[in-house]
């Protein structure tokens, strides 16, 4: 008897395991059947490792960015389209791991969990890809940033469509240069890498929005304040260094004339415990989501810093780092009174047989700040623009911003940096530019998020 009930629970125990077993590939192959279909081993269904048969990816004006024909990807024939696109869209080895060709290709080769990949008709036909991105602001957002490396993004703050994504430096993917990956000169160094989306960059004064933030919920005077600036100020025997003597701030002033100065005293006078407070709500240390793909996440950390090096992260230094998408985030924060809209950038996915299977939505996220504190900041950048850039750059707009030269060392030139959005509630537009090694934030990235805020307005219906 002692026999058979021990043969009786090996049976049992084998039996549950397959059925956890089961269990795991049936959930595997729900969610992963795509992936597992499209392998490089599927000849019939890749090309030298090329989507083969697959849908088209069009703008949200359908213009078509890429298709299959003859078991081959073509790309848009504006070589500059086809840059400017190249990390949304993808490239066709799936090198660029962001891209639109790498992140749904189980949706591009028309697969489903029921037939796989065939259709009522036996053949194999991939899902087409309708994006909320608008090329010719690509186009144009590529052509005003030249030959730099950075990135610039643009979205509609109320519906959360993104209108405009460019990561430099990129290729043409219709001809990839034969030196791509063999080239020793560093032209194409991070070619692979969506700039928007998987970087991080010191953020220099554009961070001093982070710190206003904290002083309007923790300094009671903080309009009544004034604050010395002689071009210099020595917190623990560190010297710490503004481009000018301003000679008596205000608050506003402080922050519309970027005195690092007046900045690493209020971070001081704040803590490093209230700074990471509000940098933590604000969205740093954590990673954002674009219709399922992760972002690279901005970083505030002043764990054992020295009242110095406080001081130089209140300004945007030290250690700190920030995302492109997630400053574009923030900024749309601002402007929706602390609750961002959660940006999107499919619009729609669209059967071979006619039939939408997937629509973008507009979907609000956790709130950033509190909303008295998301006013009084519009107020403040809206000041920045008003009275220091020039209204000039943003024609009608009403835009609030802020401007950054982040130092980088090395011997490397600064980044410039612009965030921002417009208040005009016909134009519910938020951004942020970045260009490597550039002159001034207002020279680089200002002339760049000019251009691009004019073109987009003017696309608003």
């Amino acid at each position: 008897m002692k026999t058979t009930g021990s043969r009786s629970l090996i049976l049992y125990i084998l039996g549950m395991a397959f059925l956890f077993g089961l269990g795991v590939f049936l959930y595997g192959f729900a969610t992963e059947g795509g992936s597992w279909a499209m392998q490089p081993f599927n000849k019939h269904l890749t090309t030298g490792g090329q989507l083969a048969n697959s849908g088209k990816i069009l703008d949200r004006n359908n213009v078509v960015l890429a298709k299959s024909e003859n078991g081959k990807r073509v790309y848009n024939s504006d070589e500059t389209v086809r840059r400017a696109m190249l990390h949304t869209v993808g490239d066709s080895n799936g090198y660029i791991s962001t891209g639109i060709q790498y992140n749904y290709r189980s949706e591009l080769s028309g697969y489903n969990p029921i037939t796989g990949l065939a259709s009522p008709t036996g053949k194999s036909g991939g899902s087409d890809i309708k994006l909320t991105l608008d090329s010719a602001l690509c186009k144009l957002a590529l052509q005003k940033l030249g030959s730099s490396s950075g990135a610039v993004v643009l979205y509609n703050y109320k519906t959360g469509e993104m209108l405009c994504s460019v990561s430099t430096p990129n290729f043409d993917p219709s001809n990839p240069p034969k030196d791509l990956n063999t080239d020793k000169t560093g032209k194409y160094n991070g070619v692979y890498l969506d700039r928007v989306l998987s970087s991080t960059y010191t953020p220099g004064s554009i961070f001093k929005v982070v710190t206003s933030a904290a002083a309007i919920e923790n300094i009671p005077d903080l309009d009544s304040r004034t604050w010395e600036c002689n071009g210099s100020i020595t917190i623990n025997g560190n010297k710490i260094t503004d481009v000018a003597s301003y000679g008596t701030l205000s608050f506003k002033n402080a922050l519309a004339k970027s005195s690092n100065v007046a900045f690493a005293q209020i971070a001081v006078e704040l803590g490093a415990d209230k700074m990471t407070e509000m940098a933590n709500s604000m969205g740093f240390n954590r990673s954002f989501d674009l219709d399922g793909i992760s972002t690279s996440k901005s970083v505030y950390k002043v764990d054992g810093a020295a009242a110095n090096e406080l001081g130089w992260s209140g300004v945007g230094q030290y250690t700190d780092l920030t995302n492109p998408f997630h400053m574009m985030v923030m900024m749309g924060a601002i402007a929706n009174d602390g609750v961002p809209v959660k940006p999107y950038l499919i619009s729609g996915i669209t059967a071979p047989f006619g039939l939408t299977v997937r629509s973008g939505h507009t979907w609000t996220g956790d709130r950033l700040l509190k909303a008295a504190t998301a006013e009084k900041l519009k107020e403040y950048m809206r000041y920045n623009v008003s009275s220091y850039y020039g209204d000039g750059l943003f024609p009608g707009l009403a835009v609030c911003a802020k401007t950054g030269t982040a130092e980088v060392g090395g011997g490397k030139k600064p980044n410039g940096w612009m965030v921002g959005f417009s208040s005009n509630e016909k134009t519910p537009l938020a951004f942020a530019v970045v260009v490597e090694n550039s002159r001034s934030g207002i020279s680089s990235a200002g002339q760049i998020a000019s251009a691009l805020m004019t073109a987009a307005a003017k696309t608003i219906k």
